[in-house]
C-alpha cells in the first residue's frame, strides 16, 4: 500500500471515529476490532465454553458437509468476507472436492496473509487468493477461475453485528459478487434463552472484555490518541426491543481524548456502543433477505440454537 493509500485510509478511520463518537450514543464500528490482536483474540473466544456458536455451527457443517457441497456445485469458487482463521472453512476445504480456488478475505491484512500461507501448505491442490479488503462495500475479486461458480460463505452470524441498513448495502454487494449463478452459504444464530447468549458474550475468563476494550487499542496504534483502556469497563445487554446482544465500553470517570484536531469528552457512567449481535427466528431471517435471496435449505442443530443456510440470488 502506497504513502497515499495509507494516508487516505488513517484519514476516513478518523472520520468514522469522529462521527461515532459525537452522536449522543456514542458508537464505534466493529470492524475496528479486527487488527491482529484483534483477529486472535476473537479465535480465543470462540473457543470458550460459555461461547455456542462457534462449536454449534462447526458441528452442523461437519454432519452435512456431503449434502451442502451437492447443493454447491462441481466446481467451486468459495469466497469468505471476515475470514480470521478460516478456522471452520477447512471442514469444506478438506471434505469438498468440488472447491477449486478460496479467497479469504479480511480487513486486517497481516493476519490474512499468514493464514493464507499456512493454507497452502495444508491445502496444496486449493488455490488460495487472500484479499484484504472492507467486504460492506464493493470490492473486486482477484483474477482465478472462470468458468468456477461463486459461492459467497458467511459463518459465525456475523450478519447479525449489522445495523439493518448495513445488512441491507452487505446483501447487495454479496448479490452482484456472485451474480445470477451463484450462492451464498451464511450462518445465523438463533433466539434462545436469555441467560446463554448474555453468558456467551461476558465470558468468565474474560476475553471478550479484552477483545472489546482492544478496539481503543487499536485506534491508538493506528490514529496516535490515547485512549486509556482502564478508564472503560465492557458489559454485553441484552435488547429485548431490537431482537440483539449489545457490546458496550461503561465510561468509569469523567476524561477527555484528542482525535486529530477533535476533542472528545467522555462522562462517567455512560458508554461506547461497539457491536450488535442481532438472533434471529428463521421466518424473520428469510424476510430479512428476501430482496436479495431466496433460502433454499437451513441446517440446524439438536436445540436450535444456530442454523446453516443456503441461499440462491432473486
Amino acid at each position: 500500500m502506497t504513502e497515499t493509500e495509507l494516508l487516505s485510509k488513517k484519514t476516513s478511520m478518523l472520520e468514522e471515529v469522529i462521527s461515532g463518537l459525537s452522536q449522543q450514543q456514542k458508537t464505534l464500528p466493529s470492524k475496528f476490532f479486527y487488527d491482529e490482536r484483534g483477529s486472535k483474540l476473537f479465535d480465543d473466544i470462540t473457543e470458550l465454553d460459555e461461547y455456542y456458536p462457534t462449536r454449534t455451527e462447526r458441528k452442523i457443517l461437519e454432519e452435512n458437509v456431503n449434502e451442502i457441497a451437492e447443493y454447491l456445485g462441481e466446481k467451486i469458487l468459495l469466497i469468505e468476507p471476515g475470514s480470521g482463521s478460516s478456522s471452520k472453512t477447512k471442514i469444506l476445504l478438506g471434505n469438498m472436492e468440488n472447491i477449486c480456488c478460496y479467497i479469504p478475505m479480511d480487513i486486517s491484512g497481516d493476519y490474512l496473509y499468514k493464514v493464507a500461507e499456512q493454507l497452502r501448505l495444508e491445502f496444496p491442490n486449493i488455490q488460495i487468493l487472500p484479499l484484504s479488503a472492507d467486504y460492506t462495500k464493493p470490492f473486486e475479486l482477484p483474477e482465478s477461475s472462470p468458468d468456477a461458480r461463486k459461492v459467497v460463505f458467511y459463518p459465525g452470524s456475523t450478519i447479525g453485528n449489522f445495523k439493518m441498513e448495513k445488512v441491507e448495502q452487505f446483501l447487495k454487494v454479496i448479490h452482484d459478487i456472485i451474480e445470477d449463478d451463484g450462492a451464498f452459504l451464511i450462518g445465523a444464530d438463533l433466539k434462545k434463552e436469555i441467560r446463554v447468549l448474555e453468558a456467551a458474550y461476558n465470558d468468565s475468563e474474560g476475553v471478550t472484555a479484552e477483545f472489546n476494550k482492544n478496539i481503543l487499542t487499536h485506534l491508538n496504534k493506528e490514529l496516535g490518541t490515547s485512549f486509556n483502556t482502564d478508564l472503560f469497563e465492557h458489559k454485553s445487554i441484552w435488547n429485548e426491543e431490537k431482537g440483539r446482544i449489545e457490546m458496550h465500553l461503561f465510561v468509569k470517570e469523567d476524561h477527555v481524548v484528542g482525535l486529530g484536531e477533535e476533542v472528545i469528552n467522555f462522562q462517567k457512567g455512560e458508554s461506547i456502543h461497539t457491536e450488535n449481535s442481532h438472533k434471529y427466528t428463521l421466518e424473520g431471517f428469510a424476510e430479512m433477505v428476501s430482496e436479495w435471496f431466496e433460502v433454499e435449505k437451513v441446517w440446524t442443530d439438536e436445540r436450535d440454537y444456530f442454523s446453516l443456510q443456503y441461499l440462491e440470488p432473486r
